[in-house]
Order: C-alpha cells, then structure tokens, then sequence
C-alpha cells in the first residue's frame, strides 16, 4: 500500500506540473509570435483558452509514461500499476477536461477590446511610419499597407516573420525553423486535443469511451519499461511506442479511416465508436500478451517482484 500511495502521489504532482510547464511554454511561444506582428497591438492572452486545451493530450501521454516508469522501478505488480494509473488518468482528465469546458465565461476577459478601433482604410501613424488597414482592426493579423521613410510601399497580407515581417528580428526557437519531427508531434497532439474537445462537446459519453480507451491502451504497455536493467532506455522506447500511437490515433480519426474500418465492422457499430473499440482491442490484447509472457516465463503472473 506504501508503494501504491506513492505511486499515485507520483502520478498526481507530475500531472499538474506537466500541465502547467507545457501551458507556460506554450503560452511562452504564443508571445513570441505576437511580438513579430507590426504593430505590437496583439493582446497574450487571446488564445489562452486554445493553449490550454493543446496542452492536454501531451499531459495525459507524459504522465502515464512517466508513471509507468515509477512503477516499474518500484516494482509494483503490473495489473495494480495499470488499475490505478487508468483510474487517475481518467479522473484527472475529466476534471481537467470539464473546467477547460467553462473557460468560455472567461473569452470577454481574455480578449478585452483593442486600444485602437476602426475599419479597412485605418490609417496608424508613429514618427514618420504609417499604416493602412485593409480589415477591420480587430484582426491583429490582417492585412496592410506599410510605409517607412526613404523605403517603397510594403504589402503584408499576413505581418507575421520572419519572412513577411519589416522588423529585421533574430531567429527564435519557436518559430518555422523547428524540425519536422517537432512539427509534426505539435500538429498530432493539436489534433487529439480537438478530438477530445469535439467529443466532450458531442456527449459525455462519446468522450469517456474516447479518453477511457486511449488510457487503456496507453497504461497496457507497461511491459515495455520492464525489458531492460536501464529505466532510462526502456522510457526511450516507450516514448517511441507512444509516439506511434499518437500517429496512429490521428490516423485513426480521419474520416476516411473511420469509414474504412465501419465498413468491416458494420452499420450498427457507430462511427464515435471505431476510434475507441480499436484502442480497446489493441489494450486488452497487450494485457493478455504480458499475463502469457509472465506466466511462460515463470516469473509470476503479472509480477516482476512478486511484491504487490
């Protein structure tokens, strides 16, 4: 019971650190963008509500990872470890998922009126800079008409750098120049957090069935920071794993794949059920691959340590 307290007292902190580390950074590289923008009228806290729910998917993948680990290196029994790391991690994203739901309220806070208001033909003078609006003001990324001393006309139809940005600004870590491996995780983990969101706003039931599945399926591959004496290579390749799964969840969610694979399970399985069913199957089967492996290997069913 030591061990499974701690366990969860594990799993608790890293959740809400990871939540609020990856809100700060992403909120972080969100004003780093905006300060590109010509003029610096655009307010941080615009798309707060948006960050933050980004910032789920890549929590909930984190924290069982990481918690998967402790479990390990604690050696608590794997389907103790699985119960309770499932249970947490859909507890902690109801609560995170239902409070990220009222955030509407807070929309006129977050997005207070803009200092200067007007519409297309505004025209903004500083020294001897001046601009012209061509959309309403509001649009802090709108196009426009800039004008500076001794240089022609300049067109922006997005004043975003470092490519269409007339202030010669250094390259930032955050900006376009990332590899695609960061890309790409960035655009996958942007996807499972519009899922999620779209599922929570369809029906609750849709989005534990959704959020329930994927957890299962993530805490089933427990057996994968088992195989070695080096904690730090087995999170390696369950990092790895997890970021096939995350493909393999956008890949799932598309529409042509969902109507794919509805095809061969028939009309009465509805299409908010594909998604799910698959993580499902693929999580039980895990389990009953590692329950078998265990049980050939006679180390104990489900046991490194045989200490639960």
């Amino acid at each position: 019971m030591k061990k499974l307290a701690k366990l969860i007292l594990f799993f608790s902190l890293f959740f809400v650190i990871l939540f609020v580390a990856s809100i700060l950074f992403r909120l972080l590289s969100s004003w780093i963008d905006t300060i590109r923008i010509v003029p610096l009228e655009a307010l941080p806290g615009k798309d707060v509500a948006e960050t933050v729910w980004n910032s789920l998917p890549i929590v909930i993948y984190l924290s069982i990872l990481l918690s998967l680990s402790f479990s390990s290196r604690r050696g608590i029994s794997i389907p103790l470890s699985i119960i309770c790391i499932v249970i947490l991690a859909c507890v902690f994203t109801l609560g995170a998922s239902l409070g990220l739901s009222r955030t509407g309220v807070l929309k006129a806070a977050l997005n207070p009126v803009p200092s200067v208001q007007g519409g297309p033909g505004l025209v903004l003078s500083q020294s001897d800079n001046v601009m012209v609006l061509l959309k309403e003001s509001s649009e802090l990324r709108g196009s426009r008409v800039v004008s500076l001393p001794g240089r022609p006309l300049i067109y922006q139809e997005q004043p975003l750098g470092p490519y269409n940005s007339i202030l010669k600004l250094p390259d930032l870590p955050f900006g376009d120049d990332s590899s695609w491996f960061i890309r790409s995780m960035e655009i996958d983990f942007n996807l499972s957090a519009a899922e999620i969101r779209g599922r929570l706003e369809e029906s609750y039931f849709s989005f534990a069935v959704y959020v329930f599945s994927l957890i299962l399926l993530l805490a089933s591959l427990r057996f994968l920071l088992d195989l070695s004496n080096w904690p730090l290579a087995d999170i390696f390749l369950g990092a790895l794993v997890f970021r096939l799964i995350l493909s393999a969840e956008t890949f799932l969610n598309t529409r042509e794949i969902n109507v794919l694979i509805g095809s061969f399970l028939g009309a009465k399985v509805p299409s908010m059920l594909i998604t799910p069913l698959v993580f499902g199957a693929a999580g039980v089967l895990i389990m009953l691959y590692t329950l078998l492996t265990r049980i050939a290997s006679k180390v104990g069913p489900w046991s490194r340590s045989g200490d639960a």
